[in-house]
């Protein structure tokens, strides 16, 4: 459900995103367009994610392999077109490959990617790539929009629940997650039936794409916010502002990306921004899987 208030493109009707939403409504809009959608803001999207993931990597490498070879979900909540999904999966797919580089360029291959940090940009047209070595897990993908599933399966061939803001705030998840190296289908079994393996629920990190700014109600909003902090150890939130307003006391605590600290709610500082596309990062005060 990545939506923007910009002008756009053929194939999502010929107004602005805000004359839409007004004239047809938001889940009518998008029943008119679901299986057609496409969010203009894509180079953006993929940059400031880039720029995150690298950071992301680069601070909790030694924690993160630690939890299990598939164990990491990546959650493209409200997740349009899949443009974070394409995002992240390459991102994966071109750290693999310098690797590989890698070991044909350097004399010593027994050098791992603990040793190559490239730099973190902020407001920059392009991002330098990460290496990722053979102690980069394997990553799972789940997604949920419940008006685009069918522009979501069409692009990356992968499953999408048809669950709303309001189902994931009372506590749904999609019922399955897919192992971007291999294709493994796995079941995201129901918390009652999976107390002995949590970390199977467990997701590292939420992506929202111009979506969260459509929660008018901020009782709705905190509900949701509230139960992903439950589940989820980071939320990255990406738009063409800074919209919506995140509180204290919500589940979250906004991220400081350079410092790799946390900060103010208010800070703008460490925040990422690319091609008029903003990123936020908020790290979750309820779910701690280790310490990053």
């Amino acid at each position: 459900m990545s939506r923007g208030d910009r002008a756009i493109v053929s194939g999502n009707l010929g107004a602005s995103m805000r004359d839409n939403y007004g004239e047809y409504g938001v889940a009518e809009y998008y029943k008119k367009v679901g299986s057609t959608y496409r969010n203009p803001h894509y180079p953006g999207i993929r940059l400031c994610l880039f720029s995150w993931l690298n950071r992301w990597w680069q601070m909790n490498q030694s924690s993160v392999i630690n939890i299990g070879p598939d164990q990491i979900m990546f959650f493209d909540m409200a997740c349009g077109f899949g443009e974070a999904t394409l995002a992240f999966v390459e991102w994966c797919n071109t750290g693999k490959r310098n690797y590989q580089s890698s070991l044909v360029s350097l004399p010593d291959t027994s050098q791992s990617s603990t040793l190559r940090y490239p730099p973190l940009p902020q407001r920059k047209a392009v991002t330098t790539q990460v290496v990722l070595g053979p102690d980069f897990p394997k990553p799972r993908i789940t997604a949920a929009d419940p008006f685009t599933a069918a522009a979501y399966q069409d692009r990356t061939t992968y499953p999408c629940a048809e669950l709303s803001f309001a189902a994931i705030a009372e506590g749904s998840l999609p019922s399955t997650s897919i192992n971007i190296a291999n294709g493994e289908v796995h079941e995201i079994l129901p918390q009652e039936d999976n107390k002995e393996e949590e970390a199977d629920r467990s997701i590292e990190m939420v992506v929202c794409s111009f979506a969260l700014h459509l929660i008018e109600n901020p009782s709705d909003l905190f509900a949701l916010l509230w139960e992903l902090s439950l589940k989820a150890s980071w939320l990255v939130i990406l738009a063409p502002h800074k919209k919506p307003e995140i509180k204290e006391g919500w589940g979250w605590a906004k991220w400081n990306t350079s410092a790799w600290e946390e900060c103010r709610m208010i800070d703008s500082t460490g925040d990422l921004l690319q091609e008029r596309v903003h990123c936020r990062v908020y790290r979750s005060v309820n779910h701690t899987p280790y310490s990053g």
